[in-house]
């Protein structure tokens, strides 16, 4: 092989399978974990940062809504960007400008600066996950290779959250909470690297289409709404600053869904949500998303503020609920095909919400053992159960050409819920907190005992919320597991791939 071929592999020839296609898998599976990781990678050092940085407790959660925000908002438009200018360009691009802003947020002097270095994380994520998945699905074209290398995704895409959070309790524990962010540096400079010696290049045939209209009026709408939450904390519900960033969110979104259900080649097509089974799995990962990325926030600092826990005792904390996600996985992905996805889904998020409630029972005095523990098996082996199925539902009756978009929006809607609900959770938890030192003052015991009020007041919100996402599955989702067969055939992917369009989004 002459060198050059080394250095840029050929285009694809569907005909051949690519000789580098597992070692491009290795370099795909680098960039996902780097882009799951840093989803959780700094909640444990959430409390470290805020007092380096002097954050408020009302704008610490932009740390965690930034970086989703951007990247649900911007999800989709990025897969359709890596499709027509060349998958393998952007995500090496990507992949640049991914380093580029994980250093400018390690560097960072201020809240401001960290909270940009973290949205443009986002956006650049947005563009390396769809792009990174559309090349393991067009490098493997054999059936049974290309299940293994999904299994390889998906195990990353299901581990990546806990290996994140044990990383970051050991890089703020013995390193600095900025290592969380500039450890992205490297891995980053390397997956490039290795990307020009062993990817091939490939991208969408046909005219090319871009709702930048779309995505600008959903991307200011959902970050007018959390403004809005957070303002909410400082000025009030009733504040016109708040009323107003609310309801320029509602005008934006509004927006949105008029220029989608108009546009000729709309980021989100409507027909893709109005199906009912779709619709309850869209519904179901947005209320889902709100709920567990809350519970990873306000855990962190009840294990570190209340029970006195270092970062790194932190990340091995969350340790069961890494352990309980994975083994409920594996089980919902033998129920499936068995009883079909209600059933999954519903007992999924009501256990959820279950193992919430015992998380509202913790006090200042309460044990890991005999309270965090048993909350965090319950909440994320019901979690667990409901990835799975949501994943598939979303997939149930999509016409090939809308493959991409179904699949890519679990990822998308639990991303933006978990951003509304970060901020959302925030405010009731800071305006609790502020409500129990108002009626039992402000000394030392009352404090504590006020922080954990509002901590507990985040979950009994969280845990209405995962409720809310299993009568909305009881209620919505129909299908049945015939259904789900036809929809993990792989007959849409395949059809779709061969089109050459964005085949699916970022697994959940």
């Amino acid at each position: 092989m002459r060198g050059s071929d080394v250095l840029s592999p050929a285009p694809f020839d569907t005909d051949t399978p690519d000789p580098l296609r597992f070692r491009a898998l290795g370099v795909i599976a680098i960039a996902q974990l780097m882009v799951v990781l840093d989803a959780s990678v700094v909640t444990v050092a959430l409390p470290s940062a805020q007092a380096g940085l002097h954050i408020s407790v009302a704008n610490r959660q932009w740390v965690v809504t930034a970086y989703t925000l951007a990247f649900g908002g911007l999800l989709l438009l990025g897969g359709r960007i890596a499709d027509f200018l060349g998958r393998k360009r952007m995500f090496e691009i990507s992949l640049l400008g991914f380093a580029a802003a994980s250093a400018l947020g390690g560097l960072a002097q201020n809240s401001a600066m960290l909270f940009g270095a973290r949205a443009l994380q986002g956006a650049f994520a947005a563009i390396m996950a769809p792009a990174a998945l559309s090349l393991l699905t067009v490098t493997f074209t054999e059936a049974r290779e290309r299940a293994r290398a999904f299994g390889v995704y998906g195990g990353i895409s299901g581990g990546g959250a806990a290996i994140g959070l044990i990383l970051g309790g050991v890089l703020t524990q013995f390193a600095s909470w900025r290592w969380t962010l500039l450890i992205n540096v490297p891995i980053a400079l390397i997956a490039a690297g290795l990307s020009r010696r062993l990817v091939r290049e490939s991208k969408a045939e046909g005219e090319v289409h871009y709702d930048v209209f779309g995505a600008l009026t959903v991307t200011g709408g959902l970050l007018a709404l959390v403004y809005g939450f957070t303002k909410a904390e400082s000025d009030g519900w009733g504040s016109s600053t708040t009323a107003g960033f609310l309801l320029v969110a509602v005008a934006l979104l509004g927006a949105f869904l008029i220029i989608e259900s108009r546009a000729s080649h709309p980021l989100l097509p409507m027909r893709v949500v109005a199906e009912r089974n779709r619709g309850g799995a869209f519904l179901g990962g947005l209320l889902l998303g709100a709920a567990m990325f809350g519970t990873f926030l306000f855990l962190t600092y009840y294990l570190q503020s209340t029970l006195g826990y270092s970062a790194f005792k932190t990340g091995f904390a969350f340790l069961p609920f890494s352990v309980g996600i994975i083994a409920s996985a594996a089980l919902a992905s033998q129920l499936l095909p068995r009883i079909g996805p209600r059933l999954v889904l519903t007992g999924g998020m009501a256990l959820g919400a279950a193992g919430l409630v015992v998380f509202t029972q913790v006090g200042v005095h309460t044990g890991y053992f005999s309270h965090v523990m048993p909350a965090e098996l319950m909440t994320s082996f019901g979690l667990g159960l409901a990835f799975v199925p949501l994943t598939s539902t979303a997939l149930v009756g999509v016409a090939p050409t809308d493959a991409g978009v179904a699949s890519a929006l679990v990822n998308t809607t639990q991303q933006v819920g978990g951003s509304l609900g970060t901020a959302l959770l925030n405010t009731i938890a800071a305006s609790a907190t502020a409500s129990y030192v108002a009626a039992h003052g402000s000394g030392v015991a009352a404090r504590a005992a006020s922080f954990v009020h509002g901590y507990t007041t985040a979950f009994t919100v969280s845990a209405a919320l995962l409720a809310a996402a299993a009568v909305a599955s009881l209620v919505l989702v129909r299908a049945g597991r015939d259904d789900i067969a036809a929809a993990d055939s792989g007959e849409a992917l395949s059809a779709s791939a061969q089109r050459g369009e964005r085949p699916t989004g970022e697994l959940a």
